[in-house]
């Protein structure tokens, strides 16, 4: 199984208890706050911020919750100012790892992310030293037993989308970032509304592992989106699906 949307199906899964819940939510009204800060409080003309309020709704977040973070974004009430940093980092088995975190501390952060890359085998690479593997696109997530195949590729290729694939239970289509929230409404239009959509770095190849390495990726990843600041963690590895089931266990 190629990393990507496979390592969200676990995620998702792993999320299921309120501590992992809480700490989602967390995550989320982070998002969104940055998102109101830089481009202001409406979604329809903030598309990050569109994604993020998206993002917390399909997460059950309360109504309340998103209003008030939307607000600390705009000054309205006040909040932490966070800044956006990025790491790229390796992992056992020359996988690649792109890291996001939105922090108010960056000295703790880098070094909270070291100290789990370094327990778990992996290491922090330089400026460009991974990004070259990656591109940034637009995710959209379709319930392939709620829509029929060719009509849903149809639509998402009518709609200006660039890659349409089904992984396992679910169709993924691929659009440019500015293309994003066109493709994501057309499709809405049409009747056919995603499970969950965001904007990732999603590599240009990927790296096979198994065995004890593949499992020490796994670890590593989780362990690093279990840290508070980190927001998202984009990866290269391909594993095995009776791996990936293994974990969720």
């Amino acid at each position: 199984m190629a990393g990507h949307s496979k390592w969200k199906q676990i995620k998702h899964y792993k999320a299921a208890t309120d501590a992992k819940r809480g700490a989602l939510f967390t995550k989320l009204i982070r998002e969104i706050t940055v998102a109101a800060k830089q481009g202001g409080g409406d979604p329809d003309g903030n598309p990050r911020l569109r994604t993020a309020i998206d993002a917390a709704k399909a997460s059950s977040m309360p109504k309340e919750n998103i209003e008030r973070a939307v607000k600390k974004g705009t000054g309205e009430l006040e909040g932490v100012d966070y800044v956006e940093v990025l790491y790229e980092a390796f992992a056992p088995g020359g996988v690649a790892l792109m890291i996001q975190a939105l922090t108010d501390n960056a000295t703790r952060t880098v070094a909270e992310v070291r100290h789990k890359l370094s327990r778990g085998g992996g290491n922090m690479g330089a400026t460009n030293s991974v990004s070259w593997m990656f591109e940034r696109k637009g995710q959209i997530y379709l319930d392939a037993s709620r829509f029929e195949e060719d009509p849903t590729l149809e639509a998402a290729l009518e709609a200006g989308a660039t890659d349409f694939a089904r992984e396992d239970d679910q169709y993924v289509v691929s659009t440019d970032v500015p293309s994003f929230h066109a493709v994501k409404s057309a499709l809405e239009k049409k009747g056919i509304v995603a499970t969950e959509s965001e904007v990732a770095w999603i590599p240009k190849q990927t790296v096979a592992v198994a065995g004890a390495d593949a499992e020490a990726v796994l670890r590593l990843v989780e362990s690093l989106d279990d840290l508070d600041d980190v927001q998202k963690v984009d990866a290269n590895f391909d594993i095995d699906a009776s791996v990936m089931s293994g974990l969720e266990s």
